[in-house]
């Protein structure tokens, strides 16, 4: 639970928020319950009780009961689900070239998804009122109230201290460090805020959307290189610091003396990054016109099976599959999922990749192992985003929030 979720809970304390109220949301929410008798049955509560907390959720519209799709005799029963117009999500993905933003339901159905041309090097305010500007947008383009949105979302490219929300000592973000992302969107969009990891939410997405076999490691190969471990529980693992998954400083087998944007030398990120690959075949990673210059050149090279440029992501997969084959071993997961531009350019990646986890690793941690390229492509962050958003405003001191919110049933 985020310390702003202690706060709220102890200030709405056990009588603001009846008691009923919530029992009877969060049997729906889990799926426990999906009528009016069964909610009656497994809380307990007297039928006109239920009826009571039920019309009140229906009617402001955090719930709404439809008649069931399945094929029965008589009059079709009705069935209660979380409304599509109980409240928005909001998530942004920023990345160093540009970021993706999407707004959602509280059915995790994506209503709108637009990217937002803006380098990570302009700086966080920057970069976030243009994030913001551009979901105010999707908001009012697409009738959904502002007042009403539950969680918002984002994703960095760096270390991320989750009960702050903000970066810590992140390479290659000028500005980031310590800078209160979580305060400033808090601010403007008037909603709690959780800032996380952007490949800790790409995982999370991959797990829950892709519905992938957990335990799951989701390694990104962009500017750097990060990883994401989902927990066999569906749960995130960020490490007592936020470090985790920072696994592109890892000193690569084949690591030389290469200088990392650490001030290392050697780490698999300086040597097998997509920003790396460019580099050695000397594609500019962006241009004034084109942020995506470089991905968009080195996807053209490999389709065209230009000898250099298959030579060159082969071997970035050969030194990442080192450092994946060691982390199989200390995770044993049942599914590594990669991600990022390299990801996408045939299957040479995935295949090299596989390749040298097999050769390196033991037959206990591989023999039901599946290695394969990300299922959502760029969308997995902001689906992971939308997840992660749920969890949280279908928490104990989500709902209470959420009801809250919406003020307690008439007597």
């Amino acid at each position: 639970m985020h310390k702003d979720d202690a706060r709220i809970t102890e200030a709405l304390g056990p009588t603001s928020v009846p008691l009923a109220l919530r029992r009877v949301l969060g049997l729906v929410v889990s799926g426990q319950a999906t009528n009016r008798a069964e909610i009656a049955r497994r809380s307990g509560l007297a039928r006109s009780t239920v009826g009571q907390q039920v019309d009140h959720l229906v009617g402001t519209g955090i719930l709404e009961e439809v008649e069931s799709r399945r094929s029965v005799r008589g009059r079709p029963p009705r069935v209660l689900t979380i409304s599509p117009q109980a409240g928005t999500i909001v998530v942004a993905d920023v990345d160093s070239a540009e970021s993706q933003v999407a707004i959602a339901d509280l059915t995790r159905r994506v209503i709108a998804q637009e990217t937002v041309a803006v380098r990570i090097g302009a700086g966080p305010r920057a970069v976030l009122d243009a994030v913001t500007e551009r979901l105010q947008e999707l908001l009012e383009k697409h009738g959904r109230d502002p007042g009403r949105v539950r969680q918002v979302v984002v994703g960095l490219p760096g270390p991320v201290d989750f009960e702050q929300g903000c970066a810590v000592q992140p390479t290659g973000m000028p500005g980031w460090d310590g800078y209160s992302v979580a305060a400033h969107l808090r601010e403007r969009l008037r909603a709690p805020v959780v800032v996380d990891n952007d490949v800790n939410l790409m995982a999370l997405g991959e797990a829950v959307q892709a519905r992938m076999d957990t335990p799951l490691l989701c390694i990104r190969i962009g500017s750097g290189i990060g990883a994401g471990l989902v927990t066999a529980g569906g749960d995130v693992y960020r490490g007592a610091d936020g470090a985790a998954g920072d696994i592109g400083h890892i000193r690569a087998v084949g690591g030389g003396n290469v200088l990392c944007a650490c001030g290392n030398v050697g780490c698999v990120g300086a040597l097998a990054s997509h920003r790396a690959v460019l580099r050695g075949l000397g594609i500019p990673e962006s241009t004034d016109d084109d942020p995506l210059h470089g991905a968009r050149e080195l996807a053209r090279r490999i389709a065209d099976s230009e000898p250099t440029a298959l030579h060159a992501v082969r071997q970035a997969a050969t030194e990442i599959g080192e450092v994946v084959a060691m982390l199989v071993h200390m995770f044993n997961p049942r599914t590594v999922v990669l991600a990022g531009p390299l990801s996408e350019l045939r299957d040479d990646l995935v295949s090299a990749v596989r390749a040298a986890v097999y050769q390196r690793a033991l037959p206990l941690a591989t023999r039901k192992l599946t290695i394969t390229a990300t299922q959502l492509k760029r969308s997995s962050g902001l689906h992971g985003g939308i997840a992660l958003a749920t969890q949280d405003v279908f928490s104990p001191a989500g709902i209470a929030r959420l009801l809250a919110d919406e003020g307690p049933p008439e007597e």
